[in-house]
């Protein structure tokens, strides 16, 4: 991926992306737990270093049974700023259904 300048991008750290997801995800609030990130004692996301490449996933809805995951690859870091902001949105929405 280069810009306009003809300057490539630097690489994807994916131990480093980890890393930054991991303090953004606690930023919001959710707990670690088993690698798993919960609030309120239920599973909100998770994420795994894959290689080159994280795998995270998000549930659709909170719950405490069984909750139904979406997965989403990122492989930049451009993605996982847009995973958090997503994340974001849903938290919001959730908490204004909960209050």
């Amino acid at each position: 991926m280069t810009d306009d300048d003809g300057f490539a991008l630097p690489p994807f750290d994916a131990a480093e992306g980890l890393q930054k997801l991991q303090r953004e995800l606690r930023a919001l609030g959710l707990a670690e737990r088993g690698g798993v990130f919960e609030r309120r004692g239920m599973a909100i996301a998770k994420v795994v270093l894959d290689g080159g490449v994280l795998q995270a996933s998000t549930v659709k809805r909170p719950a405490r049974s069984s909750p139904e995951w979406t997965h989403k690859t990122l492989r930049s870091s451009a993605e996982l700023r847009d995973a958090v902001a997503d994340l974001k949105k849903k938290l919001a929405l959730w908490s204004d259904r909960d209050d």
